[in-house]
Parts: structure tokens; C-alpha cells; sequence
């Protein structure tokens, strides 16, 4: 999915690298997608209060929405440098062009995996088979060492894992006894985890890892803390076991997303990251200009036939940190 604020903020991120509170609630804020009829995201990363949750450095959730009255998505070719994105649906489907040349759906609990180092655009449109649009759209930023990487894409539909009190599908990573094949640059986890009536379940975690759990529906409670439909609740490194509650009569659902504590430092302006102003301000002439470092998407038949970047910020982008904890 691509950022397509008029007027998008520019990031640079680092790695939060003192003690926090064991659990720290994100409330996210709306933002548009496109024209009058286009979708609104809820966006909890980044943000003032948090950049990053190990390497992964975005994160839009949506719907569900009823595409006779929100439009559906219809995002033209737009470019991404230094991350993969990864997409994750709850219901609908999302037709997928990229300039690698593939073409894919993305549907209910199957994960598609895009990986745009050097350079890669793409296109998002809902079908028309689509009734009601709801899932989430995340980016995981690049090590230093890999942020060139070639373009890819990896599809994966994970198997769904019972335990006490809940089931979960495991895209990435490991969780559960689950484990995905699906290859990353950093050590990460993503799952989407239902949760009973009433449950309370407690998951074996990575103690190195930091942890974000994105609520989809219903209320729950993080280690006692309540987190409200599309609030991301943050826990960091240190913990063996997440507890994890129902609060309600009915099930819920979440997003757990994991990872080691990422120790670079990164710049997010639109749809790239990079490591500096000048390299951002490379990236935007290169797409501008059509260069061949992002390719071209066949197939895609929509107006405008690629999105043009907007103007950079007059000023040099400066320094975002994460508070001290």
C-alpha cells in the first residue's frame, strides 16, 4: 500500500535504547488514502510516541468497510525503497502488480510479502468480488546490509494453530510450535491470533525481542493493560511470556507483531527509507523521472497510471527519536 498523503511527514527513526514501562498504549490517527471515495487507514506507526517495534516501522489498519460506500482501494504504480511490505487481510481481496512481473491476490490468511531494496513500485486495487475490505498493511525496514536487496515477493498461506484459549496463524517467524518458511533480513514475528470468550492466554515469546499487539476487535488486555479496537500495545524486550485477555463474552482478534530491537537509525519520507535527506531527495528524482530503478508495473488500468511523488519539506529532514524511557 502505498503513503499517499498530500502533504507526508518526514521520519527519522532510531532504536529505542533505554527501560520503558512493560506496557505502552499507541492510539492511531486517521489518514485518507486517495480521493473523496477512497479508503481511511488508522495508522499507529510510525508516531511521536514510537517509530519502530523491532524492524518493523509502519503499520495502516482498515476496515471493515463496505466498498459500496468507501470506494475500495485503488492505489496506481507508486515506488518503495529499503523495506518489504507486508500485506494481511481479514476479508476481501486485493489484486497485486509489481515491477518484477508478478501478479497475485492477496486474500483472507494467506501472506504476500513484497521486498523492495534497491527499488520496486507497485499497484493495489481491490476486485470487484470484494464486498467488505479489512486488514492491515505493514513495512519492515531493511538492515544496512540488505537495504539494496533485489526485488521479490513471497506468498504463504500459514497453517492455523490451536491452543488453550486461542487460535493463530503464524506468517512470519515463530510462535506456538508454528513456524514460517517465509524469509526475512531481521529476526521478526507476525501473527494474527483469535482469542476465545473470556480467554486468557499466556505465549512464550523471544525475551530479546520487542512486541507490538495491533487489536483488530473486541477489548483486550495486555498484561492486565486494555488496548481498544486498533490500538497497538507495546511491550519491550525482556519478557518470556506475553499474557494476553478477553475481556469479553465474545472472541477478538489481534495482530502480534515481534522483533530484535533495530540499532540504525532510518529516514521514512512517503513511500521510502533511506539513511539520509540527500538519498530520500535521489529516490523522489529517480521516481519522478521514470528512472529504471523502479521498473514498471504491466496491467494496471487505472488513472493516474503512477503516482507522482509530492514536494519535499523545505528544510533538511531532521532527527526522530523515540522518547527515553
Amino acid at each position: 500500500m502505498s503513503n499517499v498523503e498530500a502533504n507526508p511527514a518526514e521520519f527519522h527513526c532510531a532504536a529505542k535504547t533505554t527501560a520503558g514501562p512493560a506496557v505502552e498504549v499507541l492510539t492511531p490517527r486517521a489518514v485518507p488514502l486517495g480521493g473523496p471515495r477512497a479508503m481511511t487507514v488508522r495508522r499507529t506507526l510510525p508516531q511521536k510516541a514510537r517509530s519502530l517495534i523491532g524492524a518493523w516501522c509502519f503499520a495502516d489498519h482498515y476496515g471493515p468497510d463496505d466498498v459500496a460506500i468507501a470506494g475500495g482501494m485503488d492505489v496506481a504504480p507508486h515506488p518503495h525503497t529499503g523495506l518489504q511490505t507486508v500485506s494481511w487481510l481479514f476479508s476481501g481481496e486485493i489484486e497485486h502488480r509489481d515491477s518484477s512481473g508478478v501478479h497475485a491476490m492477496v486474500r483472507p490468511g494467506e501472506l504476500n510479502l513484497m521486498t523492495g531494496g534497491h527499488g520496486i513500485c507497485h499497484s493495489e486495487v481491490s476486485t470487484e468480488r470484494t464486498r467488505m475490505l479489512h486488514g492491515v498493511q505493514l513495512w519492515v525496514a531493511l538492515p544496512d546490509g540488505h537495504r539494496d536487496a533485489p526485488r521479490d515477493f513471497q506468498h504463504h498461506v500459514p497453517d492455523q494453530v490451536e491452543v488453550p484459549g486461542a487460535s493463530m496463524k503464524v506468517f512470519l517467524g515463530e510462535l506456538a510450535g508454528a513456524a514460517s518458511p517465509v524469509s526475512t533480513f531481521s529476526p521478526l514475528l507476525g501473527a494474527e491470533i483469535s482469542l476465545r470468550p473470556d480467554a486468557t492466554v499466556e505465549l512464550p515469546v523471544d525475551p530479546g525481542f520487542e512486541h507490538g499487539v495491533l487489536v483488530d476487535d473486541g477489548t483486550v488486555a495486555v498484561h492486565g493493560t486494555d488496548v481498544a479496537p486498533a490500538e497497538l500495545a507495546y511491550v519491550g524486550p525482556g519478557a518470556a511470556t506475553l499474557r494476553l485477555t478477553n475481556r469479553s463474552s465474545l472472541p477478538a482478534r489481534l495482530v502480534l507483531l515481534g522483533g530484535v530491537p533495530f540499532d540504525e537509525e532510518i529516514v521514512m519520507w512517503w513511500n521510502f527509507v533511506g539513511r539520509g535527506h540527500d538519498e530520500i531527495v535521489r529516490f523522489r528524482d529517480a521516481w519522478n523521472s521514470e528512472s529504471g530503478q523502479f521498473g514498471r508495473v504491466a496491467g494496471y488500468t487505472g488513472e493516474p497510471h503512477r503516482l507522482p511523488a509530492p514536494e519535499l519539506p523545505n528544510a533538511v529532514i531532521k532527527p526522530r527519536r523515540n522518547p527515553a524511557r
